[in-house]
């Protein structure tokens, strides 16, 4: 049920709908526009008139058709067709006695057109053309000072709706290109994850496949076996990944789902057990239902602090601890390596702090307990779970 003041979803879809289709066709639209103009300026000719009022003749209405036309081509050269409509109108009152409009209709769409979508110089222009031809109009029409008052009111609201419409579609723009900057980013972030953990996990795994064959051949089976692994679940990932983004350009929205959430962390941490680092997982404050976003965002953040590990920590041993308290989720990440050298592991880092702060987190890179090690510390802020299951 939509509260009061708010836009049904029904009528809000079908108007984007329309506004789409308008933007793909805009011919038709033009089309359209100049068939509501018409009808209306058709209505003086078919009402009954008093016989003191100038009849509504064949060739009267022939050339109130005439200044409809130009409308067609209103956005191709707005300007020309301003022209147009001034030329045929001072033609009607010049060379026929016919009925009258109760509104400027034609001037009025194509000032509205010209304030909408023109640049500043054929605004200027539009503006002196109406300095003269409005109280050109009036003089040979009533000469009084009401019409002409009346005439520059609606012709000003008329340049006014019109800048309006084009602030609101520049808005719309800017707009899009932040949503696509957003996407773009978080593209790229998933791209970065999920490549740098498997090519990480492969490289680690085939270093150690030489040493293993000479050593032990039933170790270096297993790491051949986990860098198949490995090169499956990227290829999927990068499958399902691209998948989703092809349907998202047909349908014109690209959906998010599915996404990895807190249930793979078991999964990860043994694939990265397997490349020889010794990992150990543990949850604190019971499961708990977390929005898509905050899991996978929990996810990735585990799999990039993991793959900075084994890429640049030379470490033994890691531990990744989720604790879930009320109103947030803290995940830490723990290592007994040498924590980060200048130059690597930059983009991963960045891509944790990012990932926090899009949820309102907040992420503590550093030294771990005792100055010992390196330490991924995040909190991300979970809703209640009355507003998960909503």
């Amino acid at each position: 049920m939509a509260g009061r003041g708010e836009i049904p979803g029904a009528v809000r879809g079908g108007w984007e709908r329309a506004r789409r289709w308008g933007a793909a066709n805009p011919w038709a639209v033009d089309i359209g526009i100049a068939l509501l103009v018409q009808a209306a300026m058709t209505m003086p000719f078919v009402v009954p008139r008093g016989p003191e009022l100038e009849p509504a003749t064949w060739p009267a209405y022939g050339l109130t058709t005439l200044t409809v036309l130009p409308l067609v081509w209103r956005r191709r050269a707005p300007l020309a067709v301003l022209l147009a409509i001034l030329a045929a109108s001072a033609l009607y009152r010049v060379a026929v006695e016919g009925p009258g409009q109760p509104l400027p209709y034609t001037g009025l769409v194509s000032v509205y057109t010209i304030a909408a979508l023109s640049p500043p110089w054929k605004r200027l222009t539009t503006a002196a053309l109406m300095v003269v031809a409005v109280p050109g109009s009036v003089w040979l029409n009533t000469q009084s000072a009401r019409e002409l008052t009346f005439s520059l009111f609606v012709f000003g609201a008329a340049y006014v709706f019109g800048r309006l419409q084009d602030a609101r579609q520049r808005e719309h723009r800017i707009e899009a290109e932040r949503a696509a900057a957003r996407e773009r980013a978080r593209i790229a972030r998933e791209m970065h994850d999920i490549l740098s953990h498997a090519v990480s996990l492969m490289v680690v795994q085939a270093e150690a496949g030489p040493v293993a064959v000479r050593a032990a051949p039933e170790r270096a089976e297993a790491a051949f076996e986990a860098i198949s692994a490995t090169g499956r679940d990227a290829m999927a990932q990068l499958r399902q990944m691209l998948g989703v983004l092809r349907e998202g350009s047909e349908s014109g929205s690209a959906p998010r789902e599915p996404q990895p959430d807190l249930s793979g962390i078991p999964e990860l941490v043994e694939r990265v057990r397997a490349s020889g680092l010794t990992v150990t997982y543990a949850t604190e404050g019971g499961v708990r239902a977390l929005p898509p976003a905050t899991g996978a965002s929990a996810y990735r953040i585990v799999q990039e602090a993991l793959t900075n590990v084994v890429k640049h920590a030379r470490a033994r041993t890691a531990e990744v601890r989720l604790a879930h308290a009320e109103g947030v989720l803290r995940v830490t990440v723990t290592d007994d390596g040498r924590g980060p050298q200048a130059g690597v592991g930059g983009h991963g880092l960045v891509g944790i702090r990012e990932r926090a702060a899009a949820h309102g987190g907040t992420a503590a890179l550093g030294p771990g307990p005792g100055g010992r090690g390196f330490e991924v510390r995040v909190l991300l802020p979970v809703p209640s779970e009355e507003g998960v299951g909503a």
